[in-house]
């Protein structure tokens, strides 16, 4: 009851990283039926080209013995002789044939799934040696389904085959009285005939065979919610982790930024939303540049740091608002706030001389940014 429960709980589908593991361990979608399809398919192939050749050649061979059957050297150790040279005739004939076949049995699997190389399968496990699995893996619906499988195609073979040979079965019949070599011919283009025409039929029952084997392959590779998620974080990383990480990077980089409010030269408010705080060292750069910027409870405590380190403060909603939206954290203030910036940093400059020096601002508070800015 609880596999039951399991398997209904995996309703996603697998994914590619899944579908990599399985891969890995040799578990992939294989028909055996595409491996019969290109035995059969290629044999017939073979013999279609090369039997016709072969069953002269045996025919020419069995009408010599046929001929002088009566003749005493062919008694003995001349019949053996004889009979010998014919199968090894015919062995060399179907080398080529059998070769092919091979190549196909071998090609099947790399066609439906490249080639694959996986020692998994070849570990030692106890499941595969214990009885009571085995006798599980016997009587499961997987192993009941490959048997009715299997005695489907028997079945449908013997009805192809019987009804191709039912029509000629006079002929048949009849042609152990013809000629060796009008037997053979007849002979050979009936079973090329039935061959053939099975594996014709074998194409369709190897694309039915590997659909219902992608099919069952992909709903036992199917996923649970859970599964997912824990998936995601294996490659990922646990979403809270990542959380915390990201507010711990915060937290440094909200450091650091305060850390240059006190060396920075004015701050611009919105007053109370939006605060932004500007650099500017005549000479060293060439227009002033956002050491730190925040909202609300940032900009709160970027106020809070300047006071307590006797920075400027300086309301200008506008250019507050606009700074903090267009200009990034220690990025240079762009031309159009030149004019408005030099102005702040000017009044500034002023505020910072010398008592005496009140009626006389100095080249700075005069040119402000302009002068600096390229």
């Amino acid at each position: 009851m609880a596999e039951d429960q399991d398997q209904s709980q995996k309703t996603e589908e697998p994914t590619q990283k899944k579908l990599d593991d399985a891969r890995q361990k040799g578990q992939v979608a294989s028909s055996k039926e595409v491996g019969n399809f290109l035995l059969i398919g290629s044999a017939t192939l073979t013999l279609a080209i090369a039997l016709p050749a072969i069953m002269q050649d045996l025919a020419g061979s069995m009408s010599h013995y046929l001929r002088h059957a009566g003749d005493p050297n062919l008694v003995g150790p001349g019949l053996s002789g004889g009979l010998l040279r014919a199968v090894a005739m015919l062995a060399l004939a179907l080398v080529i044939p059998l070769a092919v076949s091979t190549v196909a049995a071998i090609a099947a699997p790399a066609l439906q799934n490249a080639i694959l190389w996986s020692t998994e399968n070849l570990q030692p496990k106890l499941d595969r040696i214990s009885p009571l699995a085995g006798f599980k893996r016997l009587f499961s619906l997987k192993s009941m389904v490959e048997f009715l499988k299997g005695l489907v195609k028997i079945t449908l073979m013997a009805a192809i085959g019987t009804a191709v040979v039912w029509p000629s079965r006079q002929r048949l019949v009849a042609s152990g009285h013809l000629e060796v070599t009008a037997s053979m011919t007849f002979l050979w283009e009936t079973a090329l005939w039935v061959i053939a025409t099975i594996a014709a039929c074998l194409t369709l029952v190897a694309a039915v065979d590997y659909a219902y084997q992608r099919f069952e392959f992909m709903k036992q590779m199917r996923m649970s919610r859970r599964d997912v998620q824990d998936e995601h974080k294996q490659s990922d990383g646990d979403p809270m982790i990542k959380q915390r990480l990201r507010q711990l990077r915060m937290e440094k980089a909200r450091q650091r930024m305060m850390a240059e409010v006190p060396t920075s030269t004015v701050i611009v408010t919105n007053p109370t939303h939006f605060a932004v705080a500007l650099r500017y060292e005549s000479g060293v750069t060439v227009a002033p540049k956002v050491v730190a910027k925040g909202v609300d409870e940032v900009a709160l405590r970027i106020r809070t740091v300047a006071k307590e380190h006797d920075v400027p403060i300086v309301e200008n909603p506008p250019l507050a608002r606009a700074l903090h939206r267009s200009v990034e954290l220690g990025s240079m203030i762009p031309p159009e706030h030149y004019q408005a910036v030099a102005e702040i940093i000017g009044y500034v400059l002023r505020l910072r001389q010398p008592a005496g020096a009140a009626g006389r601002p100095g080249p700075e508070a005069a040119s402000g940014v302009q002068e600096g800015a390229p």
